[in-house]
């Protein structure tokens, strides 16, 4: 399923959606960026690398960023590891992390297998088609949002955030703001996460064409964190579902 405008951009797939843990047949945070022939994975949450095989081979897989050190956004990079390794003999796959989560891969061994690419604050990075910036957000481990521009169009991925941080830091007028939206209403801060009325305020503010809800915890009100983003937000704004494709 493409939704969104179509003609000139690229497209998001959305491999994971849940925040924390996966509920029944679900997976964690995970997104699939495609343009031009090149394929990168957007953070590795537990099951997202079985949902990725489902739109690219592993072979095509051209890089992997990843937000954060927290395993709801990487887990799934132990697998990718075990399969280039020792399936597809693939070396020198680029990963692009936060300093120190090469560290909590248990089962790697230095072989070039990956490609380790430390980024950070203000750090940019040309891949393919696409052009990346980063920024950290508001949260208990150095943790990256990034805007990815391509073709045109232009994507800010929010990762997880406590509302000291701005999706605006990453440039106005995004056409699709990807926003985490983790608490029901009664617990905003309590936590350096964001409610759904809080990711649509901070879309709002940063100018956003559109809005897709993601990271809601498996026992959040999905229907509920909708109505609550469109007062704020209006109606353009979905809901991310694992399978679904938007044309950014």
């Amino acid at each position: 399923m493409t939704t969104g405008k179509g003609g000139d951009g690229f497209t998001l797939t959305v491999l994971g959606t849940d925040g924390s843990y996966p509920a029944p047949g679900g997976a964690c945070s995970g997104y699939l960026l495609q343009a031009g022939g090149r394929s990168v994975w957007l953070d590795a949450g537990p099951g997202t690398m079985a949902n990725l095989q489902l739109h690219v081979g592993l072979e095509q897989l051209d890089a992997v960023v990843v937000s954060h050190a927290h395993p709801d956004h990487w887990s799934d990079l132990e697998g990718l590891y075990v399969a280039m390794r020792y399936f597809f003999n693939r070396r020198g796959v680029p990963v692009y992390a936060p300093e120190g989560l090469r560290s909590l891969m248990a089962g790697e061994r230095p072989d070039g297998t990956f490609d380790w690419r430390t980024v950070a604050d203000g750090s940019t990075a040309e891949l393919g088609p696409f052009g990346f910036r980063w920024s950290r957000t508001d949260h208990p481990v150095e943790t990256l949002a990034c805007r990815v521009d391509a073709m045109g169009r232009s994507l800010v991925y929010s990762a997880d955030t406590g509302t000291g941080w701005e999706l605006s830091s990453l440039g106005p007028g995004p056409s699709l703001a990807v926003v985490e939206a983790s608490l029901p209403p009664e617990e905003e801060g309590a936590m350096q996460h964001l409610s759904a009325r809080q990711a649509a305020e901070a879309a709002l503010r940063a100018g956003a064409e559109r809005l897709l809800l993601s990271h809601l915890g498996p026992t959040v009100d999905r229907e509920q964190a909708r109505r609550l983003a469109v007062a704020v937000f209006g109606e353009r704004v979905d809901l991310a579902e694992v399978g679904k494709t938007w044309q950014v």
